[in-house]
């Protein structure tokens, strides 16, 4: 029997903050939240936060070496979990130091020793997180769903090709409200 978990990726205060234009969008993740304790799915919330001074970090890295001084270390308020997303003591957060939620975190261990097998991927953005931890996921063998519109990207075609072309060679792409009413059955 498959045992799932719905990672919430990098939907941290700074992200939404410079990312997010669609009001529904927070909203739309909570349902899923939600949705995921109800039918006693955990949820796991990922965010990207670097020691001060940012060791982990190398200049050749274009993307992330591009972060401006003191953004997203830890304790900034960058890394924060957005508070609208309903996180509570005792769910695990897992601190990641690249693109993919395994890259740098213990997500792998707590997946293994938890039993899952089947990851729910949402988050921003949608070419960075989750496609970078889709690969790898499918690389380890997970089975992948992938409520589209529980993702977002700031470029919403490189969004749609990605959701409608790229990720349905390795997961089922879906919507929150389609996987919530799936889970609550």
């Amino acid at each position: 029997m498959s045992r799932s978990a719905l990672l919430v990726m990098d939907v941290q205060q700074g992200i939404v903050d410079f990312f997010v234009k669609d009001p529904g969008y927070v909203p739309r993740l909570r349902e899923a939240i939600d949705a995921a304790r109800t039918a006693g799915i955990p949820p796991i919330f990922v965010m990207v936060a670097f020691r001060p001074g940012y060791q982990e970090l190398n200049r050749r890295n274009k993307a992330l070496s591009a972060i401006p001084s003191g953004m997203f270390t830890e304790g900034h308020p960058t890394t924060r979990l957005h508070p609208a997303l309903g996180a509570r003591p005792g769910d695990v957060v897992v601190n990641k130091k690249r693109a993919s939620a395994f890259t740098g975190s213990d997500l792998e261990v707590v997946l293994r020793s938890g039993g899952i097998d089947h990851l729910v991927l949402t988050g921003i953005a949608t070419s960075g997180v989750v496609y970078a931890t889709l690969q790898q996921a499918a690389d380890l063998d997970f089975q992948l769903t992938v409520p589209a519109d529980g993702c977002l990207d700031p470029d919403p075609e490189v969004h749609r090709v990605l959701t409608a072309k790229v990720f349905p060679r390795m997961a089922e792409v879906t919507t929150v409200a389609e996987w919530s009413a799936a889970v609550a059955k």
